[in-house]
């Protein structure tokens, strides 16, 4: 049995919490966006552990280093062949 969900799973879920994420309105609830934010980290670590790729998203603090790795590890997954 896999370790993990299928990929295409994890890719389908990422697509769909990336679309709620860029689809909050100005002056959405804080709440909101934080766990939209965290649920697409959860996903990026699941991708990430699926396809072997590196990652410090549970290191880093929220804030520009945590975007920048975020932005990173979707270029690595993509680069794997998954569509974000």
């Amino acid at each position: 049995m896999p370790e993990h969900r299928p990929i295409e799973r994890i890719a389908a879920d990422l697509r769909r919490v990336r679309r709620v994420r860029a689809s909050f309105e100005p002056g959405a609830s804080a709440i909101k966006k934080i766990g939209a934010r965290q649920a697409y980290d959860a996903l990026l670590v699941q991708a990430c552990t699926a396809l072997g790729v590196e990652h410090r998203l549970h290191l880093l603090p929220e804030g520009m280093d945590r975007e920048i790795e975020r932005l990173r590890v979707e270029e690595c997954l993509k680069h794997q062949g998954l569509s974000l």
